[in-house]
């Protein structure tokens, strides 16, 4: 059926304004019944205003202060994200790079035998170190001073690269 039913106006205004089937006559009710096109348009209608319900029901969002900051932080946390990814990306290549040279350094000693202290002496003469009150005949203090000296630069480093980690 095409053209719909005679009553379909006042059903669906009874509908729109919440009247049914409470406050609908009897004789509507009845029709409704017996008329597929009626029955159909009720249950659609119904269906519709219940999702409509639910929907309204899970849309309580809060205080438009509240809904603001929300937007305001994450505002911020996707900038600050924006930022701090080249940041990581640079540290994690400079990590990578020392790794690479440690291991190479590392490895080719290994291929020479790994005679550290010889290579150390060879390459500092105890000449390099005239302005230290150490005597110039002994070249084992100078190899000490080199060792701890790289080792607080090394400790300097490592400070540096956590602390700018805990800032971004």
């Amino acid at each position: 059926m095409f053209g719909g039913c005679s009553s379909d106006n006042e059903l669906a205004q009874a509908l729109k304004a919440g009247h049914w089937p409470e406050g609908c006559g009897p004789e509507l009710r009845a029709h409704v019944e017996g008329c597929a096109s009626c029955s159909d348009l009720v249950l659609v209608t119904q269906s519709f205003q219940h999702a409509r319900r639910e929907s309204e029901h899970a849309l309580v969002c809060g205080s438009p202060s509240l809904l603001w900051w929300r937007a305001q932080l994450r505002r911020r946390n996707a900038a600050t994200e924006r930022v701090g990814r080249p940041i990581t990306i640079a540290q994690t290549f400079a990590w990578f790079v020392t790794v690479l040279v440690g291991a190479v350094f590392v490895a080719s000693q290994y291929r020479h035998g790994l005679h550290w202290a010889s290579w150390w002496s060879e390459i500092i003469s105890p000449r390099s170190f005239h302005f230290l009150p150490i005597g110039s005949g002994q070249a084992g203090w100078n190899l000490v001073l080199l060792i701890s000296g790289f080792g607080v630069l090394a400790l300097l480093s490592v400070l540096v690269v956590y602390l700018a980690s805990e800032k971004s």
